[in-house]
């Protein structure tokens, strides 16, 4: 089931890179790059800290080429609509999430405290993100002040998932209710700008 998640979480990862090198007006190597690196470098640190090997994209080498033909059929397009963009938010959240849930599944697996296996899911879901970021040199959207819950969001989601695992709830059912709280959240926080308090006073100062 994990495998399933990961694929899914793979293919909104590389969705949002995609959107975002396109937006950035990348060629092909840019748009294939960026897709690249927010799929599979949350996962690649989780794997590293979990002494996993090979790394997941490496076992499943079928990840790598459907981010290259995503890349691939998307750089062909003259321009994504301005109407795809404004709902970049949405396979970003997903990709979140997916990442998120699965890293802290594989990480309790591999014996890890709740609470470690809590932080590598949020390693998983988040920093794919923040390194997609900086290649298109800007300050990753998870550090800038005033940014709606993200890490937040990825680290609830966790919780409910390890929480519902631990008291004995159908893996299935903790998965999609540790998903679903992540996502809901996210998107609420996107809705009504909810911040962390130090990231909205710091905003306030900014102005």
């Amino acid at each position: 089931m994990f495998q399933l998640i990961e694929l899914f979480a793979v293919l909104a990862g590389a969705t949002y890179g995609v959107l975002l090198a396109r937006r950035h007006r990348m060629d092909f190597v840019g748009v294939f790059s960026v897709a690249f690196i927010i799929a599979f470098a949350g996962g690649t640190l989780r794997d590293l800290f979990l002494d996993r090997h090979p790394l997941f994209w490496i076992k499943h080498d079928e990840y790598a080429v459907i981010v290259f033909v995503l890349a691939l059929v998307t750089s062909i397009l003259p321009q994504i609509p301005s109407a795809v963009e404004r709902w970049l938010f949405v396979p970003d959240a997903l990709g979140m999430s997916l990442f998120s849930v699965v890293g802290a599944g594989f990480a309790i697996e591999a014996g890890t405290s709740m609470f470690i296996a809590s932080l590598l899911g949020v390693v998983a879901g988040t920093f794919g993100g923040v390194i997609g970021d900086i290649v298109c040199n800007q300050i990753p959207s998870l550090f800038r002040p005033a940014t709606p819950l993200y890490a937040t969001c990825s680290f609830s989601g966790c919780w409910v998932f390890l929480l519902l695992r631990k008291f004995g709830v159908e893996e299935l059912i903790a998965v999609i209710a540790g998903l679903s709280v992540s996502v809901v959240f996210r998107f609420a926080a996107i809705h009504w700008n909810l911040c962390l308090p130090a990231a909205r006073e710091e905003a306030q100062n900014d102005e």
